[in-house]
């Protein structure tokens, strides 16, 4: 299927105005298809040739003015539009269409809990496509009128407010001027939450198996969803553009919510059905923050075409982030910024498939490149740029030239030159210059401070700044200075900060003695590696858990980490200084994320075969000194702290002595009591360990037989260190047959049970196999699937040089889609480290 060509994009901009849409969906037509009808209004300005898209199982008839076009000119996803004259058209289009199984175009979802169908669109990019026929490019946006039939019990949801109108058929109301990746239909036996908030019905909905714990959430969603709104309506002049506001939370869905204008989608992981922490919780609300973000940058005001996907991403990253904080209880949320996301964007930024966040148009020249963007690029190095320029301009500059914007380019497309120029009219800064050092460029700065005793008593600061930007990309930071407490060891107290320019600021000398910890980008204001000289190193590592402020802390965790990806310290050094300092974090955020870097990093990847279990006995020991402290009465800090513990602990379980015990008894002493969640996970390690069989995996399933409980279950079957159970595992992910081709859940749950670290030896044999035969799989089911099996069935555990032969000859002659390329060219990168790393501690004795 060919993708769409950024040059044919503006040749039919050029010749066509598109005006409205009306389309009729039947969903009653059975499991595996359904019914499309579209009719088409535009306009041609000049006399020529186009074509319309579309990717039926079946294109029965189709209509230009009343004439009949042959079905069998359609030549893959375009039916050509020949000989247009000057003036209005209507194009009509009658097409039998396939339901998807791997959350692109109209996903079908059968819930094994109780047997109800769910279906939802996702039609991101291109997948408009796979539900109704369209002009699909993002700069030519209609009205779109919907109606739907939908079987009898069902109800519908779309981006406008939608009628019953008796048997089965629902008409939604005519939206804006949308794109029409944009548009959204969700339809099922919803439970829904309905209420009104600004004269505006709002609602939140997911499948029936899901209302319990969606009503026990409920008034904590909609509370934020009213914050988060009201918030936007006090620094945006325009107000809120549409209809309604409907959250629906989805089965299977790939991303984590998807922005359509009145009706966002959101995965349903999201409605919890067992314990959390409060950062996961908060981690919701940025979700809702960031989409709510979209229906002004993104809905109301569109990108012109996918270089521009920045405009979308970060901008939303950002107010995500900062509305959160501003109008709800979560008033920390760039400390889990910092560590959840801001690593996301550096390790992106450093592979040979980096980008600018700003890409040219000439580097996207189709959709199918457009898609390898969505990345840590993207949203959260864009989004650190964007916090930055706010810190440097000021936040009341920023937000008069985002209102500019907005009012230039309302219910129409935008592209960088737009932004940058709204931003220009609000302030005297040089955003241009900003932006060609920032959006423009690639990689990380390394930011390195050199700090000097003087003879006379004073002490010297300077910052050298190195990489790929050559000096020159500017930084507006926040330099710590921190002395121990002389009254409580272990405790830092912080000095005046200094506010630093590069690359413009020379060095700087100050009175009262150097500080014992000099802390660059302290705050997490910058998008910057930073180093640590190395008497500011040895006070952080005995006194890190002493600083104050957990965002100061957050910086420091995240110097280790980007120290020991460069192999700059040991791995071990690492695990020793998150056994040192744990136990006393009190912010989950900085625990969750050091032990996942810990565990999934520096235990599976970066140390060898016979240091593995001394790590892992490191960190189940690290998980029991914080379960100690965590003793007593409960709290929410402690509660969740227990819950990460308790998580961390099994997944690091060397043995099953002990959480073999909790399983049995159903609960952890001094709690957790064990959820589905937590009986999965023990279960899971179970397998991984050789300590249960297939007959106890398979009684879990009947005790929860949900949608949750089957991706366990497939898990922990295919983490079984049998031979038989490895082979089934394989042939289930790599079948490509309709009927029997896993969903892209079970996919991913079936790719991280399978590779073990434990299993080296029984899996050698799969590591050929799979360079063999993910090229095919990518091919034959589309680019969402693809890229989780560059994800999660790459054998990242297999850190050999063998490994990274193979893939390397499968980028070279197994000819990737564009989708798996991607992945395998980071995949390889990030084990190309790990071998590094590995040799670096081999030369350390580490």
């Amino acid at each position: 299927m060919p993708a769409l060509q950024r040059d044919e994009a503006q040749t039919r901009a050029r010749l066509i105005d598109v005006h409205r849409y009306a389309v009729e969906l039947d969903l009653t037509h059975g499991e595996e298809r359904f019914g499309s009808r579209t009719v088409i209004h535009f306009t041609a300005r000049a006399a020529g040739d186009t074509f319309v898209e579309l990717k039926p199982a079946e294109l029965h008839s189709a209509t230009l003015d009343g004439q009949p076009l042959d079905p069998k000119a359609l030549d893959s996803n375009r039916l050509p539009l020949t000989g247009l004259a000057p003036g209005d058209h209507e194009l009509r289009l009658d097409a039998t269409m396939r339901y998807s199984r791997t959350g692109e175009g109209m996903h079908r979802f059968t819930d094994p809990a109780d047997g109800e169908s769910y279906v939802y669109t996702q039609l991101f990019m291109d997948d408009v496509q796979r539900v109704f026929a369209a002009f699909d490019q993002p700069d030519l946006k209609a009205v779109f009128e919907l109606t739907v039939t939908a079987p009898e019990g069902w109800s519908v949801l779309a981006n406008g407010i939608t009628e019953h109108l008796g048997k089965g058929r629902w008409q939604a109301a005519p939206t804006p001027l949308i794109s029409t990746y944009l548009v959204a239909v969700a339809a099922g036996p919803w439970h829904s939450v309905r209420t009104e908030h600004a004269g505006l019905p709002f609602g939140i909905h997911c499948r029936r198996s899901l209302a319990p714990h969606l009503d026990a959430d409920a008034e904590e969603i909609l509370d934020l969803t009213r914050r988060c709104f009201d918030r936007y309506h006090e620094i945006f002049e325009e107000p809120y553009p549409f209809d309604s506001y409907d959250q629906a939370f989805v089965p299977e869905f790939n991303a984590g919510a998807m922005e359509n204008p009145g009706l966002v989608t959101f995965r349903d992981e999201f409605v919890y059905r067992s314990a959390v922490t409060d950062t996961e919780r908060q981690t919701r609300g940025m979700v809702i923050s960031h989409e709510m973000a979209h229906m002004w940058f993104g809905d109301l005001v569109t990108l012109q075409w996918w270089d521009d996907i920045w405009l979308n991403e970060s901008f939303a990253e950002y107010m995500g982030y900062q509305v959160l904080a501003e109008a709800t209880r979560f008033t920390d949320t760039w400390t889990d910024f910092a560590v959840a996301r801001k690593g996301w964007g550096y390790d992106a930024d450093q592979r040979p498939s980096t980008h600018p966040v700003a890409p040219t148009p000439e580097d996207v020249p189709d959709t199918a490149s457009a898609l390898l963007n969505f990345d840590g690029i993207s949203y959260a190095k864009g989004a650190s740029a964007l916090r930055q320029l706010v810190a440097w301009m000021g936040n009341k500059d920023f937000l008069i030239g985002i209102n500019d914007h907005f009012a230039r380019h309302r219910f129409g497309n935008a592209t960088l030159a737009d932004f940058i120029d709204s931003l220009t009219r609000a302030t005297d800064r040089d955003v241009h210059a900003w932006a060609a050092r920032w959006l423009r460029t690639t990689g990380v700065d390394t930011l390195t401070p050199e700090v000097r005793e003087n003879r006379d008593g004073t002490w010297s600061l300077a910052v050298h700044q190195t990489g790929s930007s050559d000096g020159t990309r500017p930084h507006h930071l926040t330099v710590g200075l921190y002395d121990h407490d002389p009254h409580t060891p272990g405790r830092l107290l912080p000095r005046t900060p200094l506010s630093w320019d590069l690359p413009h600021d020379g060095d700087h000398t100050a009175t009262g003695g150097r500080p014992a910890l000099v802390l660059l980008n302290d705050q997490d204001l910058g998008y910057a590696k930073v180093r640590l000289d190395p008497r500011s190193w040895d006070t952080a590592l005995a006194a890190l858990s002493g600083l104050p402020d957990p965002l100061t802390r957050a910086v420091v965790w995240n110097a280790a980490r980007d120290m020991v990806r460069d192999g700059e310290l040991p791995p071990t050094a690492y695990l020793d200084a998150a056994r040192a300092h744990l136990p006393y974090e009190t912010d989950l955020a900085i625990v969750q994320g050091v032990l996942a870097f810990a565990r999934t990093q520096i235990a599976d990847r970066y140390l060898t075969a016979d240091r593995r279990h001394t790590a892992l006995a490191t960190l189940t020991a690290l998980s029991r000194d914080i379960l100690r402290r965590t003793e007593g009465p409960e709290n929410g800090t402690a509660t969740g702290l227990r819950l990460v513990a308790v998580r961390a602990l099994i997944s690091s379980a060397t043995t099953p002595e002990g959480i073999q015990d909790w399983l049995d008894d159903g609960s952890v002493p001094g709690g957790p009591h064990l959820d589905p969640e937590l009986r999965w996970r023990i279960l899971g390690r179970l397998a991984t360990l050789g300590a249960t069989t297939p007959e106890a995996i398979d009684a879990e399933l009947t005790r929860d037989p949900s949608a949750t409980g089957r991706e366990g279950a497939a898990r922990c079957h295919a983490a079984l260190p049998d031979p038989a159970a490895k082979q089934a595992a394989w042939d289930a992910l790599f079948t490509t047959d309709e009927g029997t081709a896993l969903s892209n859940y079970l996919f991913t749950a079936t790719a991280t049970g399978f590779w073990a670290p434990e299993h080296h030896d029984l899996l050698r044999p799969y590591v050929a196999r799979y360079f063999t035969d993910v090229p095919a799989l990518a091919a034959a089911r589309g680019p969402a699937l693809a890229a989780a099996a560059g994800r999660d069935a790459f054998p990242a555990v297999v850190v050999e040089e063998d490994t990274l032969h193979l893939g390397e000859t499968c980028l070279a002659d197994g000819d990737p889609t564009p989708a798996l390329r991607r992945k395998l060219i980071d995949q390889l990168d990030d084990l190309r480290r790990a071998l590094a790393v590995r040799a670096a501690a081999a030369g350390d004795g580490a």
